[in-house]
């Protein structure tokens, strides 16, 4: 398997993961990413990688096609300029064109599968016109690809987390099979994993389990912040309220709810959106941040406190990239599973009952 944007490796300890409980022989061929902590991560805990197999580097200045020839490549394009939190430029960002690389290494390797992930945002980029895009491309790229575009929602395949994202899994039209989408694991809302269950048993000192000091006045203001709740529905005294016009995102400042599977876990921003401990007035760690990511204890992150929790909140659950491929890996070998129609239609808007 080949990857573009790999990121710390998610996808690739999930696809991993999966080939080991379905028997298959998954090795590693080579990765790409521009982010060098990242990079250092991916090759010091995925199987197989290597200083030289994991390149460090802008992917415009990949030569892809001198890439060894792989079977099989997963991609999680950035997802910068398709995300419904800021400007949401689409293909008309820096961030947004970097799918096309994705595309070129199709043509030039004509792997027998692909794996595409990207934010729910995507379906709306562009007025409703980069999605559809985007699966033509993939569609006619290389041999030609059967595809099976779907919004999974993590938190009913068992990840601890209310995490939403396309997956595109692609098929080459030389196999004569066509991929279905796994059943979910965990419907029911009842049986979702919660936070508490995730967090609980971490000692001190694991991994990247560094705590943020806070300071006296967002000790204060979580203090009056319950389980649930951000900064603009608790009732905050006057003098802690946050004077920004417009600015209600619901996850500033929002502490998690114990018994609930946590919002999404992000990568970046400002004050107010690094997570909050349901029970003592802080932010989280990279740690519990990377176990509600469902990755184990013994991964362990390289780089700064930052840039951890950058590679943490951009990865994908690996928990939830397993699901996905060892049902790849059961399409491949002929094999039956409980799945469900995909929710999204071949054009890309959502599909009708």
């Amino acid at each position: 398997m080949g990857e573009l944007f790999s990121g710390p490796g998610g996808i690739a300890l999930g696809a991993h993961a999966a080939a080991a409980a379905t028997g298959v022989d998954l090795r590693h061929a080579w990765a790409n990413d521009y982010d060098a902590s990242a990079v250092e991560t991916y090759r010091a805990n995925i199987p197989g990688a290597t200083a030289q197999s994991v390149i460090h580097g802008d992917v415009r200045d990949l030569d892809v096609e001198s890439l060894p020839k792989i079977d099989g490549f997963a991609f999680g394009f950035p997802c910068n300029d398709y995300s419904m939190i800021g400007e949401s430029k689409g293909l008309d960002g820096n961030f947004g064109p970097l799918y096309k690389y994705g595309v070129n290494v199709l043509d030039a390797h004509r792997p027998n599968w692909f794996v595409a992930e990207n934010v729910s945002g995507l379906q709306t980029a562009n007025a409703g016109l980069a999605f559809p895009r985007i699966l033509e491309e993939l569609r006619h790229a290389g041999p030609g690809y059967e595809l099976t575009p779907h919004l999974y929602k993590f938190e009913e395949y068992g990840v601890p987390q209310r995490r939403h994202r396309i997956i595109i899994v692609g098929l080459s039209r030389e196999n004569g099979a066509r991929f279905a989408v796994p059943a979910p694991t965990h419907k029911d809302p009842t049986t979702w994993k919660s936070v508490r269950n995730a967090l609980g048993g971490l000692v001190q000192s694991a991994p990247n389990n560094e705590r943020t000091r806070q300071s006296k006045v967002v000790e204060e203001r979580l203090a009056y912040i319950n389980p649930g709740q951000n900064a603009f529905n608790a009732a905050l005294p006057d003098h802690l309220k946050l004077n920004v016009k417009g600015a209600t995102f619901s996850q500033i400042y929002r502490r998690l709810h114990p018994d609930l599977p946590s919002y999404t876990i992000t990568g970046s921003g400002g004050g107010g959106t690094h997570g909050y401990h349901w029970e003592e007035v802080r932010a989280l760690t990279n740690r519990e941040r990377a176990r509600i990511q469902t990755f184990p204890d013994t991964f362990v992150f390289k780089g700064s406190k930052e840039q951890v929790r950058k590679q943490v909140g951009m990865a994908v659950p690996p928990d939830g990239a397993e699901v996905i491929f060892s049902a790849l890996f059961r399409t491949l070998r002929g094999e039956d599973y409980d799945s469900v129609p995909m929710n999204l239609t071949q054009m890309g808007a959502p599909s009708r009952p």
